[in-house]
């Protein structure tokens, strides 16, 4: 599997219904083709209260990227208020939920991945200069820029990254390396694991 690295740019996410149509969704990318995926990255947009759809073999993590606040109303009974600025929770896509506006629609970022064939991280940094990103082999990195810009101090000669935008780095066989330099917040996620890969199976707009 060779090291792929890519940026997706905001304007090319691809919008479509959710599962259960009750909301609309701005899809980065997905690993794999159809249903049959190993992880998702997506933008929730909702605008109402609604049910979330259901994912079975799927864990979740969501985080609050605009608006005033999101509560995720679980059928179990369980409560959580996602407040700004980027409050997220994590949970299994099996799980009967409702997401109910605090004050207004808010807009979510939504990474999912399947159990049993992905382990995922996710943080919340400050980019404040240069930031160096190792891809151990067989591992994906993605960067979601949130707000600022930044540009590659490095010879990838991948183009810059706007608020929104989200960079891609699936290390081959051999350790992969790129430095980001630029003021802002981003999202950091690292993808572990068999399903974790990106190959030749990445889906996304282009």
């Amino acid at each position: 599997m060779p090291a792929t690295s890519r940026v997706i740019p905001a304007n090319e996410y691809r919008r479509e219904r959710w599962r259960n149509q009750l909301g609309w969704t701005r899809e980065i990318c997905r690993n794999g083709d159809g249903d049959a995926w190993d992880w998702r990255l997506s933008i929730a947009e909702i605008e109402q209260d609604a049910a979330f759809s259901c994912f079975p073999g799927i864990d979740r993590e969501l985080v609050l990227l605009a608006g005033n606040g999101l509560r995720l109303r679980f059928d179990d009974g369980e409560c959580i208020d996602l407040q700004p600025p980027h409050e997220r929770h994590r949970f299994a896509g099996e799980r009967g939920v409702t997401g109910e506006l605090v004050d207004g629609p808010t807009h979510d970022f939504n990474l999912m991945w399947r159990r049993g064939r992905v382990e995922a991280d996710l943080w919340h940094r400050p980019l404040v200069g240069p930031m160096v990103i190792f891809a151990e082999p067989h591992s994906t990195w993605v960067v979601h820029l949130l707000a600022g810009q930044a540009r590659f101090a490095d010879d990838s000669g991948l183009p810059a990254l706007a608020a929104g935008d989200t960079a891609l780095f699936a290390a081959g066989t051999a350790r992969l390396r790129h430095v980001i330099d630029g003021g802002g917040e981003a999202l950091l996620i690292r993808l572990t694991g068999a399903g974790a890969g990106i190959g030749e199976k990445i889906a996304s707009a282009r």
